[in-house]
């Protein structure tokens, strides 16, 4: 089940792809991992990150999740940041949103109804860490 946290989104402005035609409601940022979603698939990225972490398709789950859960550091840094967040794998935002094609995993930014690149795969690719992930999202949500 997809994690849903909506409290409102500071006025910054954000670069990226806008994406049209895709009918949005609440303000916020989307988080999508490049994993599914269920009971199967979580074992599997478990295994897979514990026996071939170099070839985990993945960066933004290895660099925030244990094999278990979220990391607590990046839990705290993500209560620190004043913008509301959304969490889905990438079934869940495919069937949510309709939208394929869009290299994973990414963070988009959804305001006045339109989605937003903010994030791309990438940029997440490029980190080494979670001190990287972390500047990373503080610099673009400037």
């Amino acid at each position: 089940m997809a994690r849903s946290v909506w409290v409102g989104l500071n006025s910054s402005s954000h670069s990226g792809i806008l994406f049209s035609g895709i009918e949005v409601t609440m303000n916020g940022i989307i988080f999508v991992y490049n994993a599914d979603s269920g009971l199967f698939n979580t074992l599997t990225d478990i295994a897979h990150k514990v026996f071939s972490p170099e070839t985990y398709s993945c960066n933004l789950c290895a660099i925030t999740h244990g094999n278990f859960g979220m990391r607590q550091e990046w839990k705290d840094f993500l209560e620190t940041l004043e913008i509301s967040m959304q969490f889905l794998h990438r079934d869940e935002f495919h069937e949510r949103y309709g939208m394929q094609g869009l290299a994973l995993p990414a963070v988009l930014v959804q305001e006045g109804g339109q989605l937003r690149l903010l994030v791309s795969a990438d940029e997440i690719g490029r980190c080494a860490d979670m001190a990287d992930l972390k500047g990373l999202l503080q610099e673009k949500l400037k």
